[in-house]
């Protein structure tokens, strides 16, 4: 029987979400806590990797189990066993051919930046000390809207079979000393958002103007492109699935 998990965590402390030999990553520790839970090979599959440091308010993923389970009963013990940076939210019975990673329509990021230092926000936004033209960011974002090719924004080791994305939104907002970048799209490519991020930056410091922000995407070339904001300030936000997988959510 298929079952759907969402779940949060602050990814400070793992090498990401996916199962990497001598690494811990968040994945590992939560198909260890099943295992424990329901007594059974827990094989887990996400709906998507999110890279060491980088967070998540809705990641979602599948997994098998022998037997119907009580899923308020399992929740709570899950909860009870998990370390207090991963959580589980909601747990839901889906059809045996529900898959967490290739039925989803769209994924969504927010990338937080603060431009006053603050002790409390260090692993939550990134720290960004110069004069941003919030303007300018906002102008640059609306191009990178629809279907194109984003092989400039995807790290070189990157096992993609194509590098085409279609984002449906991306635009920047601004609470008082702190600024959001907020983006969604079909798909993302490894390291495609914080690569998105630092190159907008660019944008807005003066350092490219938009047309060459431009030429960055037309070049395809991962070393056009910014460098890749920190990871601490980046969490998966919203992973959206058909209704028809849903009927129990």
């Amino acid at each position: 029987m298929r079952y759907f998990i969402e779940l949060s965590y602050n990814g400070k402390a793992y090498h990401g979400w996916q199962l990497q030999k001598n690494a811990h990553s968040i994945q590992q520790e939560f198909n260890n806590a099943l295992e424990v839970i329901f007594k059974q090979k827990i094989e887990t599959v996400g709906s998507g990797r999110t890279d060491s440091g980088v967070h998540a308010l809705q990641q979602v993923c599948h997994l098998d189990l022998e037997q119907p389970v009580d899923v308020q009963k399992s929740l709570y013990r899950l909860n009870s066993l998990l370390p207090n940076d991963i959580a589980v939210k909601r747990m839901f019975k889906v059809p045996d051919s529900a898959h967490a990673r290739f039925d989803a329509i769209s994924r969504s990021y927010r990338y937080f930046i603060t431009t006053v230092k603050n002790p409390f926000e260090t692993e939550t936004s990134y720290y960004f000390s110069k004069q941003i033209s919030m303007q300018h960011m906002n102008e640059a974002a609306t191009v990178l809207l629809g279907e194109q090719n984003f092989k400039s924004f995807c790290k070189k080791k990157s096992s993609a079979d194509h590098y085409v994305c279609t984002i449906n939104h991306a635009s920047w907002q601004v609470d008082n000393d702190r600024y959001c970048f907020y983006v969604s799209a079909n798909r993302f490519l490894r390291g495609m958002v914080r690569a998105l991020v630092g190159t907008l930056l660019d944008v807005g410091t003066g350092k490219i103007s938009i047309d060459q922000f431009k030429t960055v995407i037309a070049a395809q070339d991962r070393r056009k492109a910014g460098r890749a904001a920190p990871a601490q300030g980046l969490f998966l936000t919203e992973v959206v699935y058909p209704d028809q997988i849903l009927t129990n959510y």
